[in-house]
């Protein structure tokens, strides 16, 4: 048996700004243990019996940064795959791909288990003999669902209504897919007992999953083969990835795969299973990973409190004090603060749909953002001129690139860096630095083994980020800005 999980990581989870922003979304989000979520998804397809390969649906931007989060937990495992999305397309779009893919590198006989990236479970143990009960349905053509038993009436998920067993199988079969419902429904489902949340987790055998596509979803089916065929794939010993062409796969039909596949299909059995499941989608369920004081606080970071009572404070930046206040979430960052009452948990993506109005970064970006050579942070930004905080990793280089409206000063903090600066190439140690002007192809290496850590001001008539041309990239982002 080989079995190929499937990660799933493109949602933005807005409920969870001003921690969860596009370019550092809810899977990137460190837990109190310190690790985060999609490094917990990844161990926990990694530890599964069987599994040769982990796929890997994401977003081209967010490559290099997944890729770095799996090396800084697992330093061998399985192989590697990705399919590089240049934009959201919904889940049947991701399933059709991964289960085309499948095909070819593994056979139609391989199983996928369908996993999102941002998902937390708590009982691996469970989780595992659940998989294993999963596989076997799949074996006999079952498109498989995993139904998480409900442990109060959720108004925010999807429910799985079961029908009657499954000969000879662990498994129920699957009566329907019921909306969130309001909560005297809720209340109803949970007094049924056949009643489970939709966990958004699947497991398929490839050939089965294609040919219900074929049957149910035809549309998806085929545009996601058209789209396969004309991007361009990469492929390792124990590496592939596929980066999809933009505008053959904005023809995919924008769906999800429960509405597309799921709820059409006669061959869905679900799993019950209790495996302390959460889908982490408001900072109330945050709070819950973080244990309670006496006066039912809990806090991240360092909080003082007189008089308050059944808060969640998140604030790693600074000291945060609260005085005579409760039920309220607080949550601090270096660029932005979000003050909400707990009854209204759910409501946080309004602010930011709100920024996404007016044109603010602060949805999709943090202060200090992530590249594939290291990151940097924006330290001040005036009319005229900027600071910044640029981290290179070893052996890293950034693109050689020209800027039309701003010119650069670089002083090495610590490191060595090796600069290219027009015509000429340069070996700079701490506290030497560098100018470059504006128009003058330039870039930076790190040839050490440490990290180069260097001071960079900008000054110029335009400053935004997409002032850029790229001539060459190790990264393979040449010709974009």
């Amino acid at each position: 048996m080989e079995l190929i999980p499937v990660i799933l990581s493109g949602g933005v989870g807005s409920r969870l700004w001003p921690v969860s922003r596009e370019a550092h979304p809810k899977p990137f989000m460190t837990l109190p243990d310190g690790q985060n979520l999609i490094q917990k998804t990844f161990l926990r397809a990694a530890a599964l019996e069987g599994v040769s390969e982990i796929l890997t649906v994401t977003n081209k931007e967010l490559l290099f940064k997944t890729e770095d989060e799996y090396r800084n937990v697992a330093k061998s495992g399985p192989a590697q795959a990705f399919i590089l999305e240049p934009f959201g397309r919904n889940t049947a779009a991701a399933v059709a791909m991964a289960a085309l893919q499948l095909k070819d590198a593994h056979g139609p006989e391989a199983f996928m288990l369908v996993l999102a990236a941002d998902h937390l479970i708590q009982n691996e143990v469970a989780f595992s003999e659940a998989v294993a009960k999963a596989v076997r349905l799949a074996a006999n053509g079952w498109l498989v669902t995993f139904g998480i038993k409900p442990q109060y009436p959720e108004t925010g998920f999807g429910y799985i209504e079961a029908g009657e067993p499954i000969p000879s199988e662990s498994g129920l079969k699957v009566a329907r897919f019921v909306e969130k419902p309001d909560l005297t429904t809720a209340q109803s489902y949970v007094a049924a007992g056949n009643y489970f949340w939709n966990s958004g987790m699947f497991c398929f055998q490839v050939g089965a999953v294609l040919e219900e596509l074929a049957k149910h979803a035809p549309d998806v089916l085929s545009a996601a083969a058209e789209s396969i065929s004309l991007s361009r794939q990469t492929k390792g010993d124990a590496y592939r990835c596929l980066n999809l062409d933009a505008e053959s796969f904005a023809k995919v039909p924008d769906i999800s795969v429960d509405y597309a596949l799921m709820e059409r299909s006669d061959k869905v059995a679900t799993v019950p299973c209790d495996i302390g499941w959460s889908d982490i989608g408001s900072w109330n369920a945050v709070s819950e990973l973080t244990s309670a004081d006496a006066n039912g606080n809990r806090f991240e970071g360092e909080v003082l409190s007189h008089g308050a009572r059944n808060n969640y404070v998140n604030s790693e930046e600074r000291l945060t004090a609260l005085v005579g206040v409760q039920d309220l979430l607080v949550i601090d960052t270096a660029d932005a603060l979000m003050i909400a009452h707990k009854d209204h948990a759910q409501d946080v993506k309004h602010i930011v749909t709100q920024l996404k109005k007016s044109g603010h970064t602060l949805h999709q970006l943090h202060q200090t953002v992530h590249r594939p050579w290291g990151t940097y942070t924006t330290l001040e930004n005036g009319e005229r001129f900027k600071i910044k905080r640029i981290v290179v990793k070893p052996k890293a280089s950034l693109s050689l690139q020209m800027h039309h409206h701003r010119s650069e000063h670089w002083i090495v903090v610590s490191g060595m860096a090796i600069v290219v600066n027009d015509d000429q190439e340069l070996m700079l140690n701490t506290n030497e630095s560098t100018f470059i002007r504006a128009g003058h192809q330039h870039r930076l290496t790190n040839p050490g083994v440490i990290d180069l850590v260097l001071i960079e001001v900008q000054s110029g008539d335009y400053l935004g980020e997409d002032d850029i041309v790229r001539f060459e990239d190790v990264y393979g982002r040449a010709g974009e800005q």
